[in-house]
């Protein structure tokens, strides 16, 4: 028989500076490697429905000592267990010790917190092991955290494995996880791909608001050319040039904009389809103008009320239907301008329903 130890609710009391005494030990706790433990069902039953349950079933009458197993763990690491039981039972310790406890045999207690149904241990021992990821070891913890049903450290653990993909892949545990479990692996896998096909869509809608957002810009310095007159370009009735009142806030885009009027307003083809692609992009930002021009009537950029009816007649079928689709994002766009800061959002994870142990 192994070495009995017993754990003295009074001494660990007094060491709090308290007074508090518990009858004798009336548990047998054994450990896998045969060693024996006495303890109290009072602390035991009151921390853990599961141990509450097996007491029930040792019981053998009124003040009878019943044994209960807890196998799957090293003594030492069970000792541990119980200690943070009376620890948070009858004292108050400080919480370094306990971290220190947390540290030595973080996923054994993660493994006996799941078995035992102590969520607060649980809990704890998710956040001390998250801390200490390492590549090198990340997969043998994903194991523990699929065993365990816990979801924060198995989020953590692939983060980790998305980061720093490579150096897991050198480490022992992707070798033998490559060997022994296939379906772990082909489940990494393809959540690393769901990872690449996020960001690669992220990247096509964010482009497709940057465009949405110069058309934005092009359409706001086209109405400040024909209302407020820049250089070369003015409104009919304004005589003076805008150039002796200063530089153009819209510079970058108004330059390139006026020589795009200046040929579409001298260009022979114009008018014919598909022949002149510059003119062809100068008609589209017209009609767009028009598409999302919400007064019409005191509207000074050309043709704003003479291509309205035009467009609808033209445009059919399918170039119709894309047509009016570009038209309500690039409005979209326009009366929502934080679109176009926005960040890449954080990684959404999958259900844990599917990873519960069952």
């Amino acid at each position: 028989m192994g070495v009995e130890t017993e754990f003295n609710s009074y001494t660990l009391w007094y060491e709090a500076g308290k007074d508090y005494t518990l009858p004798p030990a009336d548990v047998v706790v054994r450990t896998s490697d045969g060693q024996t433990i006495l303890a109290h069902s009072s602390i035991l039953a009151s921390t853990s429905p599961v141990l509450e349950r097996k007491i029930d079933r040792s019981s053998r009458g009124w003040n009878s000592v019943c044994t209960i197993q807890i196998s799957g763990a090293p003594s030492d690491a069970v000792i541990a267990f119980l200690q943070l039981l009376y620890f948070t039972r009858i004292s108050t310790i400080e919480a370094t010790m306990i971290e220190d406890i947390l540290e030595k045999h973080g996923m054994q207690l993660l493994a006996l917190a799941h078995a035992y149904q102590i969520g607060w241990l649980k809990k704890q021992c998710e956040i001390i092991i998250a801390t200490e990821l390492t590549p090198d070891r990340v997969i043998d913890v994903l194991k523990i955290a699929k065993l365990c049903d816990a979801p924060r450290l198995y989020q953590q653990c692939m983060k980790i494995i998305v980061k720093e993909f490579e150096e897991v892949q050198r480490s022992d545990g992707w070798l033998f996880l490559r060997r022994y479990d296939p379906t772990l692996e082909l489940e990494i896998l393809e959540f690393l791909e769901d990872i690449d096909q996020r960001k690669r869509r992220w990247k096509q809608q964010r482009a497709a608001q940057d465009a949405y957002q110069y058309l934005n810009i092009a359409i706001d310095c086209l109405e400040h050319i024909f209302t407020e007159g820049c250089s070369e370009i003015r409104p009919r009735n304004m005589n003076l040039s805008r150039r002796n009142k200063g530089p153009c806030t819209w510079f970058g885009t108004c330059q390139g904009l006026q020589l795009r009027l200046h040929h579409f307003s001298m260009c022979d083809k114009r008018l014919t389809p598909g022949r002149c692609i510059h003119c062809k992009r100068m008609w589209q930002l017209l009609q767009l103008h028009v598409s999302i021009c919400d007064h019409p009537e005191s509207c000074k950029v050309p043709l704003c009320n003479d291509t309205r009816f035009k467009m609808k007649m033209q445009r059919e079928g399918k170039s119709e239907k894309t047509w009016r689709l570009l038209v309500k994002r690039v409005a979209r766009a326009r009366v929502m301008p934080a679109l176009a800061s926005r960040k890449m959002p954080e990684v959404v994870f999958r259900s844990w329903a599917k990873y519960r142990v069952k």
